[in-house]
């Protein structure tokens, strides 16, 4: 028996998303599932999600208009 919700490959937990703030602004993020990434229109950045783990550092961001 496993207490871990099953999720579908390729998304990310609402109750994350929920909590992740935008590094730069700290303001909210949009899930992007077909490029999985985070985005943050203020900041105009998106931030990679790789194996699953948001990776939220600026460097790491690309640049969105």
């Amino acid at each position: 028996m496993t207490s871990t919700p099953e999720r579908l490959e390729g998304t990310v937990d609402p109750k994350l998303l929920e909590i992740l703030v935008c590094p730069v602004t700290k303001g909210p993020l949009e899930f992007d599932s077909a490029r999985q990434e985070l985005i943050s229109r203020a900041a105009k950045l998106a931030y990679p999600i790789r194996d699953g783990i948001p990776i939220m550092l600026p460097e790491e961001a690309r640049k969105i208009e």
